[in-house]
């Protein structure tokens, strides 16, 4: 993983991880994203994003497609079964053909490093789309959701809570590095073996009781607990869950004007009830709404 950047005004190559921009650019993103927050423009007029995918997608993909297609640009999706990518040719010879011909690149991949090196090779702006260790950009259609939940004027969310429910993943892990550049508290209740293991670099509290981490939260937030790839160990995941389920009962031990959060796709029953999910308390499809313009802004200030 590339050096973090350091100085507040240099300019965000590409968005690999929330560990590797600072406050000051994550603000200039989610300025962008309310700035162009239901706009349509041409700012990326004659722009092409090529999206790698190495594992499936709905929201991702379609968040990204029509985001470029509402700032004037276009997408060109490629499937791992075309590129082969690391398999039928070289990530760095498939890095340096794209940075030839598209002005940037997204990718849903297994490996970060396989984004280190496209980034590393291609020259252009590289996105993670998501990767086995963050989910970057659904972080940002997160807090966005929760800015339009808690403050709507002037989008700042420092000293409110955050409480994951679940597995210690990807989308944790991206929420706690984005809770600490927004100045938000952060309390993981997983199970034993299942934590989010650098919580605690990103200022996170880990705890085992979902009780105790929802008690004052402005927000309760879960995952699957079987991801892609992990299918293998559906059986023991959801052994060592129970009890981790987002319901009534927890919502109970949850202050009043707490939301639920989700990031899709839900296995309704497991990790979060029906009644939660379809909820008053809900804002899981807001969020999933929000990625679209998340990553309008993302993709407007990379690429414009």
């Amino acid at each position: 993983m590339s050096e973090k950047i350091k100085n507040p005004q240099s300019k965000i190559k590409n968005f690999l991880s929330l560990s590797q921009i600072n406050s000051d650019q994550l603000r200039l993103i989610l300025d962008k994203v309310f700035e162009l927050h239901g706009r349509q423009c041409d700012l990326l007029a004659g722009k092409t994003l090529a999206m790698i995918f190495e594992k499936p997608s709905l929201r991702t993909r379609v968040s990204f497609e029509q985001a470029m297609y509402e700032l004037g640009g276009q997408a060109i999706v490629i499937r791992q079964d075309e590129v082969g990518l690391g398999k039928r040719e070289a990530i760095s010879d498939v890095a340096r053909v794209l940075g030839g011909m598209v002005h940037g690149i997204a990718a849903r991949v297994f490996d970060h490093n396989v984004l280190v090196q496209l980034a590393e090779f291609s020259g252009i702006p590289v996105i993670n789309m998501l990767c086995d260790d963050e989910h970057p950009a659904q972080a940002l259609a997160d807090v966005m959701t929760l800015m339009q939940e808690f403050s709507p004027d002037h989008h700042d969310l420092a000293c409110r809570k955050l409480a994951w429910i679940g597995d210690g993943n990807n989308v944790a892990r991206s929420l706690a590095q984005i809770s600490k550049l927004l100045g938000m508290k952060m309390m993981l209740a997983s199970p034993a073996g299942y934590e989010l293991t650098d919580a605690a670099q990103w200022g996170a509290t880990q705890v085992r009781d979902p009780k105790q981490a929802v008690a004052d939260a402005d927000a309760v937030v879960t995952d699957t607990f079987v991801s892609m790839g992990q299918e293998a160990e559906k059986a023991k995941r959801l052994e060592a869950f129970r009890g981790y389920q987002v319901n009534d009962e927890l919502l109970a031990a949850a202050p009043k004007h707490a939301v639920v959060l989700h990031c899709l796709p839900a296995y309704r029953g497991v990790e979060i009830t029906d009644s939660v999910m379809d909820g008053p308390r809900s804002r899981v499809f807001r969020e999933a709404h929000n990625r679209l313009h998340a990553q309008k802004g993302l993709l407007a200030v990379l690429l414009s």
